[in-house]
């Protein structure tokens, strides 16, 4: 099949979208389907308010088009609320084309961080968005909760996955700085809650690895914590590898790819109560969840590595790519 997506997140952005993207993109191809990625870097764009990092593409919609009309697709999935989602939204209602979308990011609540604009009016425009979607593709149970008591239809499950050979227990000698080590990785912006995290009095050590348009502002409040900028690979691995506790402070995110990634690492996470650790960690016992994140920090330090391994080699790539196949809709 020929599969279409659409997606304002993409390269050389880094973050959850786009590795989930271009993952399932690679399972795909090796399935044996075609996967045409339309992102930012095709079109002019500017950076967005508050978060220079992400460009927003400009004046997409004759182009993008065209482009969809050049690569005859078989279905169309659209990623992203932004512009080019918004196009790519038109050209389908324009044509009669079904499309699936999905629901990466609480968008509404990242706005909210931003700016004072009503969860309700945000909310209203995702909906709005969203309402002729074949299928809304959602990561976890408590979102599709969410949303559907938010008035959201048609919503399927697109479960996420870990690449179990890249992240995998190691040395942990990698990191010389004094144990226990409480890592943190992940965009370092507002919408992360980072500082619930960094203000805490623990012992040993604070990691940070990742960068966003808060780093300066938080690396100046904070100089006991060691700030390692982005990494990736097997430099990325290494490092979960070599903490002691993963620490997941954001109260937003969807899934959080990151929690896999340290699970299958060996590495215990602690986390709030909320969307994305709920549905990934509760229950497993490779994690702790509180309100009390301190507390869940330091229960988490006595869980064995064995078992935050053994539960994320339950997450394949190659399911969540079938579910992600299964739900879209072909045009005839």
């Amino acid at each position: 099949m020929n599969i279409l997506i659409v997606s304002d997140a993409w390269f050389p952005q880094v973050n959850g979208v786009v590795r989930t993207i271009g993952t399932v993109r690679a399972e795909l191809e090796a399935m044996g389907h075609r996967v045409e990625v339309i992102g930012p870097d095709r079109f002019r764009t500017v950076p967005m308010p508050t978060y220079p990092e992400i460009r927003f593409a400009l004046g997409a919609g004759r182009r993008l088009a065209a482009m969809i009309d050049a690569l005859c697709p078989d279905c169309i999935h659209i990623a992203t609320e932004g512009p080019l989602g918004f196009a790519a939204r038109r050209y389908c209602l324009g044509r009669g084309k079904p499309f699936t979308t999905a629901y990466h990011t609480r968008f509404p609540e990242y706005v909210r961080d931003r700016a004072p604009v009503p969860l309700a009016l945000s909310y209203a425009v995702v909906r709005h968005f969203h309402r002729p979607s074949s299928a809304v593709m959602v990561a976890t149970p408590s979102i599709e909760s969410d949303l559907a008591a938010r008035g959201f239809t048609n919503i399927r499950r697109w479960t996420r996955g870990v690449d179990t050979e890249l992240f995998r227990p190691r040395a942990k000698e990698f990191l010389a700085l004094p144990r226990p080590i409480a890592l943190y990785v992940g965009r370092v912006a507002v919408e992360k809650n980072l500082e619930a995290f960094l203000k805490l009095d623990l012992p040993g050590s604070k990691l940070v690895v990742g960068d966003g348009p808060a780093r300066a502002e938080l690396q100046q409040k904070y100089p006991d914590v060691h700030w390692a900028g982005a990494r990736h690979g097997e430099e990325l691995a290494q490092h979960y590898a070599a903490a002691d506790v993963f620490v997941f402070p954001s109260r937003t995110d969807t899934f959080g790819l990151v929690l896999l990634e340290a699970l299958a690492s060996g590495v215990p996470v602690a986390a709030y109560p909320v969307p994305g650790p709920l549905d990934v960690v509760d229950g497993s016992g490779a994690g702790c969840l509180d309100e009390d994140l301190k507390g869940a920090i330091e229960r988490a330090l006595s869980i064995p590595p064995e078992q935050c391994r053994d539960y994320a080699l339950n997450f394949s790539w190659r399911c969540s790519a079938e579910q992600f196949l299964a739900n879209l809709r072909p045009f005839t």
